[in-house]
């Protein structure tokens, strides 16, 4: 094995000089720009952070301690001086190489694996669960480089960029590898080759493994000065992947989903378990910031926050999979944000994975964005927004709950003063499900949501017994149903639209058939559906809403087609009887996942992931289709235990 001699031959070095993060930009800026498609991305992750891998090798986004922490590697943000930690053959000594992904099945363990004429080489990344009561900083990621044919050269670069490059660091070489030392924060790199300063305030290393052969990396985080020298070894190693194989297939057996599409709802099933902030049960609706839904364009915001709006389709997936554990936490989640109402009992759309309420949206002026897509947006400004839909997605969530469990007197009284909010409310404009930013709108959406919410509250009245104001929520929900036929509905377009007195239409529409608020098959709707697919949709494509016809969303620019609103029309196709219709729209949005079963936001022109990744809106809507339509089809086919295969749950969204 050709490896580099450590520094000073085996002795420890000293400390280097801090290098300015002005130094560290300056010699970042004279490497090329270059940047992955979305879609070239993996994830692992320890129910604390996520960190994504391309297929070349490189982790390029990895947020410490937690999911909406400050990123130390941010190359995906700017490839210049962002950060990144890379392995991998050198690109010009194998002028033809194949790069593949794929995870060990069953599990968030990541293989990458590099095909050449000279050898293959295989990197497995993972990082292990964190564990209840340690400590906060902690967090390990293991790499580990094995050749499996032939022999390779492998070069590896690692170059923090700590509190999103905004802090210079400090690197220290040592025996058994590299500590880079920030404010407040600090990462060792345990390395069984030796390692050498890059000048640019990281390290690097080459070396050779021929067949058979094995190298090993781990990155430990801690506070600054808690971290003490690091030591990695190939029996460290093994037994870390032993049990990290093991939690994720005990984890995943409880998957009570055998339809047609197991696979790719196990997958999503373990993306979301990614995204799971385990101390809260909280769910982000992504990992990442500011990737864009247009290349180029503003359309850029920070998704890792939990949304009210995911809480429906949330609890519904957990429950009919079989997650019972991470759905009473998601609950308690939602009963904690129930408790910590405004002065007016009113809820805000979104909030942090530890139930924060203010999460001030800036922007990083010094970062370039994802391919030059600016500006890049720290926290999210649409918390002050007034989202009247939400109040709908929170009480279907808690009457999905109660389905399966009991939900307390005190969650009860919380709810009733939510309600009389709603009722005082209901009328008023609102930013709506899109959350746009060019001023509030009559939106049809929000008012179909808001008798959800009057629909689920009497039914939760009716089924524990509890006191509510029964006559008056059953006059609020008539007087909105009619509002919505009468003022939601355009004969000249023959479709229910975006808001009162436009003609746009929107996606969101398809949801009343799935949330009960009007028949699949009434007349109305299959016009809707009709117009959705000649409007906004591409064959298995569907956008959100036109834009230059749509309220203004306060950004003018065009956007790629929304993934969610896809399945939501496979599933509504479904309920409608179209079921080799539903079917196939169902196959052709499967092919959009990427290599290994994920999908960002939304679908470009070509096939390319567009927006936040992965998303858990869009991993939601699949495990919400497949599981309708698999059981709507073996309802028609006539087979035996068809009534076993459906989602279990007694709920409006059930197809029957």
């Amino acid at each position: 094995m050709e490896q580099a001699k450590p520094h000073g031959e085996g002795e420890t070095a000293p400390p280097a000089q801090p290098q300015s993060r002005l130094e560290q930009v300056r010699a970042a800026d004279e490497r090329p720009a270059t940047y992955l498609p979305i879609e070239d991305y993996a994830v692992i992750g320890d129910l604390h952070t996520v960190a994504l891998v391309g297929k070349n090798g490189s982790i390029d986004w990895c947020c410490i301690p937690r999911f909406d922490s400050p990123s130390v590697f941010g190359a995906l943000l700017d490839a210049r001086k962002g950060g990144f930690f890379r392995i991998a053959p050198p690109a010009h000594d194998h002028i033809s190489m194949g790069q593949k992904q794929l995870y060990i099945p069953e599990t968030n363990i990541l293989l990458t694996r590099f095909l050449t004429v000279d050898g293959v080489g295989e990197i497995t990344d993972f990082m292990p669960v964190k564990l209840p009561g340690s400590a906060e900083h902690q967090h390990h990621l293991y790499r580990a480089v094995t050749v499996v044919r032939g022999s390779l050269k492998f070069e590896l670069v690692c170059r923090p960029a700590f509190n999103y490059a905004r802090d210079g660091h400090i690197v220290h070489l040592s025996p058994e590898g590299a500590i880079f030392h920030s404010d407040g924060l600090s990462l060792g790199l345990a390395s069984t080759v030796p390692l050498s300063e890059d000048g640019q305030g990281g390290v690097r290393a080459e070396f050779i493994l021929e067949a058979g052969q094995s190298a090993y990396f781990l990155l430990e985080s801690a506070r600054r000065g808690d971290l003490g020298p690091q030591h990695v070894s190939g029996r460290r190693y093994h037994d870390a992947f032993q049990r990290t194989l093991n939690f994720w297939r005990r984890w995943l057996s409880q998957c009570q989903y055998q339809g047609r599409w197991r696979e790719m709802v196990q997958r999503s099933a373990l993306v979301l378990k990614l995204l799971t902030y385990a101390p809260t049960g909280a769910i982000v609706a992504a990992p990442t910031t500011s990737l864009p839904e247009t290349v180029g364009g503003p359309r850029n915001w920070d998704y890792r926050y939990t949304w009210l709006r995911d809480a429906a389709f949330t609890l519904y997936s957990l429950l009919t999979l079989g997650f019972t554990q991470e759905a009473e936490a998601f609950m308690q989640w939602l009963d904690a944000r129930c408790h910590e109402l405004k002065e007016n009992g009113s809820l805000q759309p979104m909030y942090g994975v530890d139930g924060e309420h203010e999460l001030v949206e800036y922007t990083l002026d010094h970062l370039e964005g994802y391919r030059q897509s600016r500006p890049v947006r720290i926290g999210n400004a649409a918390y002050k927004q007034q989202q009247l839909d939400i109040y709908g997605e929170l009480m279907d969530a808690i009457y999905i709950f109660n389905r399966y469990s009991t939900i307390s007197y005190d969650l009860w009284e919380n709810l009733r003063r939510l309600l009389e909010w709603l009722q005082h409310h209901w009328d008023d404009p609102d930013e709506g499900i899109w959350e746009v930013r060019g001023g509030p709108k009559h939106f049809v959406h929000s008012r179909v949501m808001s008798w959800v919410a009057f629909d689920r509250a009497l039914r939760l009245a009716r089924h524990r017994g509890w006191p509510a104001p029964m006559v008056e929520w059953m006059e609020t929900s008539a007087r909105i149903y009619e509002q919505i036929m009468h003022k939601g509905w355009s004969e000249r377009k023959q479709s229910f639209i975006q808001y009162y007195g436009s003609d746009a239409i929107d996606a969101s529409a398809l949801l009343m058939a799935i949330v009960k608020f009007t028949g699949p098959n009434e007349p109305r709707m299959l016009k809707t559906i009709e117009r959705i697919q000649r409007e906004l949709a591409s064959d298995s494509l569907v956008h959100r809403y036109d834009p230059q016809r749509a309220a203004d969303d306060g950004l003018g620019s065009q956007e790629g087609t929304f993934s969610p609103c896809s399945f939501w029309l496979a599933e509504v196709l479904a309920r409608c009887g179209r079921l080799d219709e539903a079917r196939l729209l169902l196959e052709k949005m499967l092919t959009y996942s990427n290599h290994v079963g994920l999908y960002a936001e939304e679908v470009g022109l070509c096939g390319e992931a567009l927006g936040n990744f992965p998303q858990a809106f869009t991993h939601l809507s699949l495990i919400t289709a497949c599981t309708n339509i698999d059981a709507a089809l073996n309802r028609a086919q006539g087979k035996a235990g068809a009534e076993r295969l459906a989602p279990p749950l007694e709920r409006p969204w059930n197809l029957t």
